[in-house]
C-alpha cells in the first residue's frame, strides 16, 4: 500500500485516543491500552489500513454487540509444546497477545511451540505478531483467517477464501530483523477500503467483476468484486491452506462461516489465528546466527540492480526505518480517517485527537 499522506499525528496522541475511545465502549484500562499499543504498532510499521484507520469499525462493532469488551480470554495447554487459545469473542489484538506469550513462554522450555486461537476477531496487522518474537531471540510466524471472504478458489467466481496473511519474522544483528508481512491476495481488503474513503481508484490487478471476470479498478464498486491471489492458483493455494491450518485446526471460521464483519457488527467472528515460536539457540548458536543473517543480508543488498531499480528492498528494512521516522516525527493519517475520527469522537464524547 503507498504510505499513508496526510497530517501528521504524534504517536503518543494516537494511542491516548484509542485508549479513550475503547475505554469509553467498556473495554478496561488496561486491556484499552494494550489494544491502543497495538494498533499503533501497525501504525508505526507502515501497515496504515490496520492501526487507527480500524478504530470506528471497532467501536461500532463493540457497540452493537459483535465483540465482548470484557472477555475472559483462556489459554489451554494441550502438550508440552502445544496450546489452544479460546478469545471468548474479544478484541484480536488481545486474544494474539496471550497466545504470542505463551509461545514464547512454551519454546524456552521445547525450543518450539505452536499455539493456536478460537473464538477471536480481527487483530490488525500480522507483522506485529511475528515480531513479538524478535525480543527473545525468536523466529515468529503467525497467519490468521482473514474476517471477510474477498478472493475465490482458483478459478471460481465465488469468495469462499479470505486475504489469509502471513507473517514471518526473524532476527538479525547489526542489521534489520528480516519481517515478511503478506497477506495471499495481490493487496490487502484493508487498502482497499482506504481507496474507498478518499475515492481513489485502484491499480489494475487488484480485482475483478465476479459477473464477468474483467478488471474492477472503481474502488466505489469493489464490494461487486473479487480480490486476486499473489502469484495466481499458488496463491490460492497458500490461502486454502493457512485457512485450514488458522481456522479447521483451531475449531473456528473458515469458508461459509466466515462472518464479513465490514457488513455484519453483530455476529460473533470466531476467527482464527495461529502463532508458531522458534528458539534460535536449539538449532545454532544464537551470536552465530545473527552474524551470518546480517552477512548473507548484506550480500543481497550488494547485488547489481536491475534498470528501473534504484535498490534492493528486504523484507523489514523499512519497517525499522519508518517506525523510528514515525517515532520521531509523527505518524501521517489520512484526512478521511481523521474525519471519522472527529465524529467518534463526538458520539463517543471523548477528547478528540490531538495534532
Amino acid at each position: 500500500m503507498a504510505e499513508a499522506q496526510g497530517a501528521r499525528v504524534p504517536a503518543p496522541a494516537i494511542a491516548a485516543f484509542i485508549k479513550d475511545a475503547m475505554m469509553a465502549v467498556g473495554v478496561p484500562d488496561a486491556d484499552a491500552a494494550k489494544v491502543a499499543e497495538l494498533m499503533l504498532e501497525a501504525d508505526l510499521a507502515g501497515a496504515d489500513a490496520h492501526g487507527v484507520f480500524r478504530l470506528p469499525q471497532y467501536i461500532r462493532r463493540i457497540k452493537a454487540g459483535g465483540v465482548n469488551p470484557k472477555a475472559n480470554i483462556i489459554v489451554e495447554k494441550t502438550a508440552p509444546a502445544t496450546a489452544i487459545v479460546d478469545g471468548d469473542n474479544g478484541m484480536g489484538h488481545l486474544v494474539m497477545q496471550r497466545a504470542a506469550d505463551i509461545a514464547f513462554a512454551l519454546a524456552k522450555d521445547t525450543g518450539v511451540a505452536w499455539v493456536g486461537a478460537r473464538r477471536s476477531n480481527h487483530a490488525g496487522a500480522a507483522g506485529t505478531y511475528a515480531a513479538m518474537a524478535l525480543p527473545h531471540d525468536m523466529i515468529g510466524i503467525y497467519s490468521a483467517v482473514a474476517n471477510a471472504n474477498h478472493m475465490p478458489a482458483w478459478g471460481a467466481a465465488e469468495s469462499l477464501l479470505s486475504t489469509n496473511p502471513i507473517a514471518i519474522a526473524v532476527p538479525a544483528g547489526q542489521e534489520a530483523p528480516v519481517v515478511l508481512d503478506i497477506a495471499t491476495t495481490v493487496v490487502s481488503y484493508g487498502t482497499v477500503k482506504a481507496y474507498k474513503l478518499q475515492g481513489k481508484p485502484m491499480p489494475e490487478g487488484w480485482m475483478v467483476s465476479a459477473t464477468d471476470g474483467k478488471p474492477l479498478t472503481d474502488s466505489a464498486n469493489s464490494g461487486e468484486g473479487l480480490l486476486m491471489p499473489i502469484g495466481g492458483h499458488k496463491g490460492a493455494g497458500l490461502a486454502l491452506v493457512l485457512g485450514l491450518l488458522a481456522g479447521v485446526l483451531n475449531g473456528a471460521a473458515f469458508g461459509r462461516e466466515v462472518v464479513d464483519f465490514n457488513a455484519d457488527d453483530e455476529s460473533a467472528c470466531n476467527t482464527g489465528h495461529f502463532i508458531i515460536a522458534l528458539d534460535i539457540a536449539r538449532f545454532i548458536p544464537l551470536a552465530t546466527f545473527k552474524s551470518e543473517i546480517d552477512r548473507q543480508l548484506r550480500d543481497l543488498k550488494a547485488s547489481p540492480v536491475l534498470p528501473g531499480f534504484d535498490a534492493i528492498r528486504l523484507p523489514g528494512e523499512q519497517r525499522r526505518t519508518r517506525r523510528a521516522e514515525r517515532m520521531a516525527n509523527g505518524v501521517p493519517v489520512f484526512p478521511e480517517v481523521v474525519e471519522q475520527l472527529d465524529k467518534l469522537a463526538g458520539e463517543l464524547k471523548i477528547k478528540r485527537l490531538a495534532r
